[in-house]
């Protein structure tokens, strides 16, 4: 994968499930909601400095949302931060770069 790419499509691993576990109550913060479901369902990455994940999210029933992870470089000691989300997203929405 180039760097800057998106690459392809891949369904979430528990490592994955982890991430978006941690930035959960940043996403809650921001969109003022609190969810029961919040899994994880497939997602891309970007490498920068560091990894940028683009993770489908089911949020129950037949909501989703599409959220922006910045894992940072392993030396930076910083933590894995949400930059950005979209919601209104269905199942069949493709992850893509936003």
């Amino acid at each position: 994968m180039m760097t800057g790419g998106l690459s392809e499509t891949k369904s979430a691993t528990p490592e994955i499930q982890d991430m978006v576990d941690e930035v959960k109550p940043q996403f809650e913060k921001k969109s003022n909601e609190k969810y029961d479901t919040f899994e994880a369902i497939e997602y891309k990455t970007q490498v920068v400095a560091g990894i940028i994940y683009y993770v489908k999210v089911h949020l129950g029933g037949d909501q989703y949302v599409h959220l922006k992870i910045l894992k940072p470089l392993p030396h930076t000691g910083e933590p894995v931060e949400l930059l950005d989300y979209q919601t209104g997203k269905t199942k069949d929405d493709e992850v893509t770069y936003f």
